[in-house]
C-alpha cells in the first residue's frame, strides 16, 4: 500500500513539474539545435499579397462592433485586398446596424446558432483566399496582417496565429497576463520545431480550403491546429502579429471565463479527435500529449500528489516538505482575496484556473456545452 502511494505522489507531482516546466525546457534544448527558419517574406510589392477575408463573429457587440470594424479598416494592407465581414450570431441589440454604419464590407444576420457557425457563415460568403478571425474586443496593430499572412508564403503552412497581449486596469487582480507571457514564449517554441498545439481567438487565420467545418461546440482555438496538421497541413505561430484585449478584471472572472472554454474543450478531447495519434508525428505527438493532454489532466494529478502526500507525511523529511509546498500554495491563493500582493495573486490565479479545467468537465458531463453562450458576469 505504502509503495504504491509513493509511486502515485511521485508520478503525479512529477507530471505536474513536467508539464509546467520540464516541458518548455525540454523544448528549449530542443530548440538550440535546429536549424534556423528563413524568414517569411512574401514576394514583391502590395499587388502580390494575398487577398484576405477578415471575420469578426459578434453576439449583442454594438458597444464596441464599430472600434472593430474600424480597427479592420486602418490596417496596413490594400484596401482593395481586404474584406471585412461581421457575422452576426442571433444579436438582439444593434450589432448588424452598427457594423454596417462603421464601413464593413459584408454584414451577415444569421440566426442565433454560436460563433462558430456564424465564423462558418462568414467563410461561405468569403472571397479572400486567406481567412483572417479576430474577436470584437480585440485591437490588431497597424501591421499585424501583414505579419499574419507572411506565413503562408509557404504552401505547407496552413493555419497561423498570432501575439495577443493583455491590458488591465490598474489594482486588477488577474493574472492572466503573466499566464500569457509564459504561454507565448512555448508557442513560439513549438512554433519553430514542428506546429503550435493551439492558438487564440483574437488573431487568426487559416487558408480558406485548409478550414475546416467543427462541430459548433469545439472552438478553433483548439480544434484548428491539430486537426490541421493531422491533413499535413503546418500551423504556425507569428509573434509580429500582435493584438491586445482587454482582461477580465478579477481573478474570480477570470475563473468563470476559463470555465466556460473548458466546457467547449473537453468535447474536442474526449470525442473531438485529439486522443487520437493517427496523423501526428513523433514531436508533435510529443508536444500534444505534454502541453495539452498533461495540463488539462493538472488538476486531478494535483489531487492525487496532496492526497498521497497526506498520507506520507510520517514517511520522511521530503513528504513533509512536499506538503509544505502545496499547502503554502493553497494558503497564499486564499490569503489573495484580503492581502493582494503579486505573488499571492499569482497563486490563486494558478489555483482557480487549474480548478476551472475540472469545473469545465463538470459542466459538460452534467449539462452538456452550448453552441451559443453568454458572458459570465465581468468576463469576456
Amino acid at each position: 500500500m505504502t509503495r504504491a502511494l509513493k509511486l502515485a505522489f511521485w508520478g503525479s507531482a512529477g507530471l505536474v513539474v513536467y508539464t509546467q516546466l520540464g516541458y518548455p525546457l525540454l523544448l528549449a534544448g530542443l530548440d538550440r539545435f535546429r536549424r534556423p527558419r528563413e524568414p517569411d517574406v512574401l514576394p514583391g510589392g502590395d499587388d502580390d499579397l494575398p487577398e484576405v477575408s477578415l471575420v469578426v463573429a459578434a453576439y449583442n457587440e454594438d458597444r464596441v462592433i464599430a472600434d472593430k470594424v474600424g480597427n479592420a479598416l486602418s490596417l496596413d494592407y490594400p484596401r482593395h485586398k481586404l474584406e471585412v465581414i461581421v457575422s452576426v450570431d442571433g444579436a438582439t441589440d444593434g450589432t448588424a446596424a452598427r457594423a454596417r454604419e462603421a464601413g464593413a464590407d459584408l454584414v451577415l444576420e444569421n440566426p442565433r446558432a454560436g460563433k462558430v457557425r456564424s465564423q462558418d457563415a462568414a467563410v461561405r460568403r468569403a472571397r479572400g483566399e486567406v481567412v483572417a478571425f479576430s474577436d470584437a474586443n480585440a485591437t490588431w496593430e497597424p501591421g499585424a496582417l501583414r505579419a499574419l499572412v507572411a506565413p503562408f508564403v509557404n504552401p505547407r503552412v496552413g493555419y497561423v496565429c498570432g501575439s495577443v497581449a493583455f491590458t488591465g486596469e490598474d489594482g486588477a487582480s488577474n493574472q492572466e497576463g503573466v499566464y500569457w507571457r509564459y504561454e507565448l514564449w512555448v508557442r513560439g517554441l513549438e512554433s519553430g520545431l514542428a506546429s503550435v498545439t493551439a492558438g487564440n481567438g483574437a488573431i487568426y487565420a487559416t487558408r480558406k480550403d485548409a478550414y475546416l467545418v467543427v462541430d459548433p461546440v469545439m472552438g478553433h482555438d483548439l480544434s484548428f491546429p491539430f486537426n490541421l496538421v493531422k491533413r499535413g497541413w503546418r500551423a504556425l505561430y507569428a509573434p509580429a502579429a500582435r493584438a491586445t484585449e482587454k482582461m477580465v478584471p478579477t481573478v474570480e472572472g477570470e475563473f468563470a471565463r476559463k470555465r466556460r472554454m473548458m466546457s467547449h474543450t473537453w468535447p474536442i478531447i474526449v470525442r473531438g479527435g485529439l486522443l487520437s495519434p493517427r496523423g501526428y508525428g513523433a514531436l508533435y505527438g510529443v508536444m500534444i500529449v505534454s502541453h495539452r493532454l498533461l495540463r488539462y489532466a493538472s488538476p486531478f494529478l494535483h489531487l492525487v500528489a496532496l492526497g498521497a502526500n497526506v498520507v506520507l507525511l510520517r514517511d520522511g523529511p521530503a513528504y513533509r516538505a512536499a506538503f509544505a509546498a502545496q499547502a503554502g500554495v493553497l494558503g497564499a491563493a486564499a490569503a489573495a482575496g484580503a492581502v493582494p500582493a503579486r505573488p499571492l495573486l499569482v497563486a490563486r490565479y494558478y489555483v482557480l484556473t487549474t480548478a476551472s479545467v475540472a469545473a469545465g468537465l463538470v459542466d459538460w458531463l452534467r449539462h452538456g456545452t452550448p453552441a451559443g453562450w453568454e458572458a459570465a458576469e465581468g468576463t469576456r
